[in-house]
């Protein structure tokens, strides 16, 4: 059912991109729109990994330099059933950890110092094998496309926007193109936000389970979500926002409010379901 989700919602993005293509510049934009997607779904595929190990400034470990964590991955790669990820260590205080790559042949788990410092063993045994998770069922490549087409629907509404200012949108040549425009404008960031925490919302539950699974005991992750809870709001990490859904927790600052449009879903939720297993 997750899958099913997950496919529905990926190819909903994908037409909400094209539909605001075409209510923005007619069958011409529905083309290009549709040009972009491809292309951003291509460099995502081939690139994603490159550039946010890059942007986090994430150096390789081996064996020798980090035996404790190298050992870990390898070990719990095997209960996955997965080929060995390449191993990263970022130096942050921040406690937080992520997995990325387009493929279990060309993955990498990537963890910071912070949270190497705040989790015991087990506890960290419980975050590696949720990342595993990610990898085990390509959520890392579902999540940066979902978030490369958003991204790309919010920049059309925002051209669209200044072409108005500045008279330069027309319209199709079809009625109520100009009022098509508009409501595109308003409404298709906010669908795509929506539809984007829906997607990784739904992989991050799953996630949870599979790395219980992985790890042998769901309270080895559920106790490290708990000090995640308190560690990331005592160190917060200065992250973007384009890539906070990748970590085991959001990066960001907010609550409240705020909280109801993370890309993450509630901690006590995530911890209530985990405990359940146990029972």
């Amino acid at each position: 059912m997750n899958i099913f989700r997950t496919t529905f919602l990926m190819a909903f993005l994908t037409v909400l991109l094209v539909l605001a293509g075409n209510a923005l510049a007619g069958p011409s934009g529905m083309k290009i729109a549709f040009a972009i997607a491809l292309v951003m779904n291509v460099g995502s595929y081939w690139f994603s990994d490159k550039i946010v190990l890059k942007m986090y400034r994430a150096q390789e470990v081996t064996r020798t330099e980090a035996p404790e964590l190298y050992n870990m991955v390898e070990h719990l790669s095997r209960n996955a059933g997965l080929p060995m990820p390449k191993t990263y260590m970022i130096q942050n205080p921040a406690p937080n950890a992520f997995a990325t790559g387009r493929n279990p042949s060309h993955a990498a788990v990537a963890v910071t110092t912070g949270i190497m410092q705040l989790l015991d063993r087990n506890e960290l045994m419980g975050v590696i094998g949720h990342e595993l998770s990610h990898i085990k069922h390509r959520d890392i490549l579902i999540g940066t496309i979902a978030a490369t087409i958003a991204g790309a629907i919010t920049m059309m509404a925002s051209m669209a926007r200044w072409a108005m200012i500045f008279g330069g949108h027309r319209g199709n040549d079809r009625g109520g193109g100009g009022l098509a425009a508009i409501a595109m404008m308003i409404i298709a960031p906010f669908a795509a936000m929506l539809i984007q925490m829906a997607i990784s919302r739904s992989r991050e539950y799953a996630a949870d389970r599979g790395g219980a699974l992985i790890s042998g005991n769901p309270r080895y992750l559920s106790g490290a979500l708990q000090k995640l809870t308190t560690g990331i709001q005592r160190v917060p990490m200065d992250a973007s926002p384009a890539t906070a859904h990748m970590f085991i927790v959001s990066p960001l600052r907010g609550g409240g409010v705020m909280s109801l449009f993370s890309t993450h879903p509630p901690m006590e939720e995530r911890i209530q379901r985990l405990e359940a297993m146990n029972g």
